[in-house]
């Protein structure tokens, strides 16, 4: 029997020729996978090893995660184009396919969730709540998606389907609109990060550290020791000032001396000023100023910066820097001043209305200066 009539032989509605190329290319498409998937894998995991980024750590992983079954699906179904296949078979095929896909699909994607999570986790001491939930609620979408692209690849009509979940997720989240705002604020701030634990933040007249976001509510360790919680959604509503990031602290402060200084003393006061500020450490001065004039005083603004956020540095330099102003005062003979107030009491004649006589002891006017009072 010849080659070629041997090779034009049919069996089960192809040639053996076509079963040889089918054979081929299953054998070809196959260990060009493999041998990508394995060479992939090497170089993304020497590169996760030496990098911090996390792209390269993801793809690894996808590649980790890349079952030799759908490699042989692929493999398969590349293996089927050079056959002539009846229909009806076709249609199996291609739904065996497209639900292999599928499954590697949810599989890649539980990965790189999993990836993110277990990044996030290490990156945010104190919120393993909200990235519990944020996963969840992307598994579930993602679950979601995949189950009706399955269903739909089975030939089944999905349209009623998403009309039901449709409705079925509008009337859950009308039931649980407080709870999911809470939720939904918890992945914002997450997200968005207006802060992080460990900051010391300030919102509506209330201070404190933040000890923990939680899916519902935040707890913040007061100055006074107590722990206030608040849900997350009146958290954000609120305007919050976050001491944590702020990289140097502006100073500005006000003094008052007394009325009656020579005025080449008065013109001395910002440059005294100065020198006290600028005798510290860890600070930039900006200015100083004869502000304007007081009710009881001359007064004077000063504005410098504490090169740190420490609130207790800010405190010491701000006594030092008091101490220094007063050590040069007293230098100077400058008086510090206080609130005085002057009463005039003034006594005049008065007539005896009855008798028209004056009464003694009261005809010249008195005047009476009262102390100073501070």
């Amino acid at each position: 029997m010849e080659l070629s009539t041997l090779l034009n032989r049919e069996f089960l509605g192809n040639t053996l020729l076509s079963w040889l190329i089918a054979a081929a290319v299953f054998v070809a498409v196959f260990a060009a996978l493999k041998i990508l998937r394995r060479i992939l894998l090497g170089r993304f995991t020497r590169l996760a090893e030496r990098t911090t980024t996390g792209i390269d750590d993801l793809v690894a992983d996808l590649f980790r995660h890349t079952h030799g079954w759908f490699v042989l699906l692929v493999a398969l179904g590349a293996a089927s184009a050079p056959l002539t296949i009846p229909p009806n078979m076709q249609r199996y095929i291609r739904m065996l396919l497209g639900a292999g896909v599928i499954v590697q699909l949810m599989i890649w994607g539980n990965t790189a969730i999993n990836g993110w999570m277990k990044r996030q986790s290490a990156l945010r001491e104190g919120a393993l709540g909200t990235l519990t939930a944020i996963a969840f609620m992307a598994r579930l979408a993602l679950w979601a998606v995949l189950l009706i692209l399955l269903l739909d690849n089975f030939g089944l009509k999905v349209t009623t389907l998403l009309g039901a979940l449709g409705v079925v997720g509008i009337a859950g989240a009308l039931a649980a609109q407080s709870v999911l705002g809470d939720l939904f604020a918890a992945i914002s701030i997450f997200l968005d990060k207006p802060f992080e634990v460990g900051d010391f933040i300030v919102f509506d007249g209330l201070s404190g550290s933040v000890r923990g976001v939680g899916l519902r509510s935040t707890r913040i360790n007061a100055i006074g020791g107590e722990q206030i919680i608040v849900s997350n959604s009146d958290l954000l509503k609120s305007r919050i000032s976050n001491y944590k990031r702020m990289a140097e602290r502006r100073v500005a402060f006000q003094i008052g001396v007394v009325y009656g200084l020579p005025r080449d003393v008065v013109a001395e006061i910002p440059a005294l000023i100065r020198s006290a500020v600028e005798d510290q450490e860890q600070v930039r001065f900006d200015r100083s100023h004869f502000k304007g004039y007081g009710a009881s005083s001359l007064d004077f603004e000063t504005v410098y910066y504490v090169l740190s956020p420490d609130y207790t540095l800010y405190m010491d330099i701000q006594q030092a820097i008091n101490l220094g102003i007063l050590r040069r005062f007293e230098e100077k003979n400058i008086g510090f001043a206080f609130p005085t107030r002057t009463v005039i009491v003034e006594q005049t004649a008065v007539a005896d209305r009855s008798s028209g006589a004056t009464k003694d002891g009261i005809g010249d006017a008195q005047r009476e200066r009262a102390a100073p009072i501070q």
